[in-house]
C-alpha cells in the first residue's frame, strides 16, 4: 500500500495529462453514487464522502472536510484522504492527500470544459478569487488555451499580488485589477472560485463570446453570478444531479424564474462522448457550473497511482 503526498500528486498529474484522463473517464461507463453531504460543526463546515468505480478495475472513496473558517485561521479549507482499492481482491492500493488531488482535478475539469466551451482563440483570463485554488485554475486553463494575459480580482491586495507571483513561472502577463466590470468586459474566459453568497459577476458586464467557469458556490445559498448572467448563457454542468442538488448559481436563477432545469444544454459526459458539440458560435456566451464529481477524483487517483508505480520501478 502506497501513501502518496501532495508533492507527488502534483508531479504525477501535469494538467495536459490530467485533462486527457478526465476526458477518458467521462467517456467511460462509471458508477458514482450521489455523494453524502453532511453539515458538521460551526461556520458552515461540511463533510463529503464520494465513492466511484469503473467495471471491475478499481474503486475509490474520498472523504474530506470543507471548513470555510479555516481561511481566517491560516489553515487549509479542504482536508481529507483518498482511498484507492483493487476491485478484484479488495486490497487497499493507496492513500492519497485528498486536498491536492481535489484542487488539481477541479481545475482540470474546468480546463476540460473549456476545451469544448471557450473560444479556441481565447487570450485573456479573469480570475475572480484569490484563495488556494486560484493558481491551479490559471495553470489549468493555460494548458488548454493560448493565454497571454491574466487579470486577478479579489478583496485583498496582498493576496492578489501573491496570486500573480504564484503563476509567474507560466510566462503570462498576470496583474491585479481593481475595476471588476471593466476586467469582465475585456475577458475571454472568466473563472470564479469563491464562497460568495451574493453575485460578484453581473450579466450586464458580459460581452459576446465569453466563457464563464463557475467553481465556487457549492451550496444552494451561495452564488457568484446573477440571474441575468445565467439567462444570457448556454449553460453546461459537470454532472446534472450534482448541480441540481448543490449549484447555487443555477438553483437561485431557477428560483427567480429566469432559467429552468430544461435549459441546461449538457453535462461533461455528454460533451466528452460527442453527444453535444459544445460551443456553437463565436458570439455565444457559455457557462460551465461545477460542484465536483467523484469520477474526477477517481480518474486523477488512477493517474497518480500509475505514476507512483512507475516511479517505484
Amino acid at each position: 500500500m502506497k501513501f502518496i503526498e501532495a508533492k507527488e500528486i502534483a508531479d504525477y498529474t501535469p494538467y495536459a495529462a490530467l485533462v486527457d484522463a478526465l476526458e477518458c473517464a467521462f467517456s467511460s461507463s462509471f458508477e458514482s453514487p450521489k455523494r453524502a453531504h453532511y453539515e458538521v460543526g460551526e461556520g458552515g463546515s461540511t463533510m463529503l464522502v464520494m465513492p466511484c468505480w469503473v467495471d471491475d478495475d478499481c474503486f475509490g472513496l474520498k472523504a474530506v472536510s470543507v471548513v470555510p473558517l479555516n481561511a481566517e485561521r491560516g489553515l487549509p479549507t479542504v482536508s481529507g484522504i483518498y482511498q484507492l482499492f483493487d476491485a478484484k481482491d479488495g486490497r487497499l492500493l493507496a492513500l492519497m492527500d485528498a486536498a491536492e488531488l481535489t484542487a488539481r482535478r477541479t481545475a482540470a475539469a474546468s480546463a476540460l470544459a473549456s476545451r469544448y466551451l471557450s473560444r479556441a482563440d481565447s487570450k485573456r483570463l479573469l480570475m475572480v478569487g484569490t484563495g488556494k485554488l486560484a493558481p491551479y485554475f490559471i495553470e489549468a486553463h493555460a494548458a488548454v488555451r493560448g493565454l497571454e494575459e491574466v487579470y486577478i480580482y479579489g478583496r485583498d491586495q496582498a493576496k492578489m499580488q501573491a496570486t500573480c507571483e504564484a503563476v509567474q513561472h507560466l510566462g503570462l502577463d498576470a496583474r491585479p485589477v481593481g475595476n471588476l466590470p471593466d476586467a469582465a468586459a475585456n475577458a475571454d474566459i472568466i473563472s470564479s472560485a469563491t464562497t460568495s453568497k451574493t453575485p460578484i459577476v453581473l450579466g450586464e458586464w458580459l460581452r459576446k463570446g465569453v466563457h464563464l467557469d463557475l467553481v465556487g458556490a457549492y451550496k444552494p445559498d451561495m452564488r457568484e453570478v446573477d440571474g441575468t448572467a445565467v439567462s444570457k448563457a448556454s449553460v453546461f454542468v459537470d454532472t446534472h444531479d450534482g448541480v441540481m442538488g448543490e449549484g447555487g448559481d443555477i438553483l437561485q436563477a431557477i428560483g427567480e424564474g429566469v432559467f429552468t432545469e430544461a435549459d441546461i444544454k449538457a453535462d461533461l459526459a455528454s460533451l466528452c462522448m460527442g453527444k453535444h458539440e459544445g460551443r456553437s458560435s463565436a458570439g455565444e456566451i457559455t457557462l460551465f457550473k461545477s460542484v465536483g464529481a467523484a469520477i474526477e477524483d477517481f480518474a486523477a487517483a488512477k493517474l497518480v497511482y500509475a505514476g507512483a508505480s512507475l516511479a517505484a520501478l
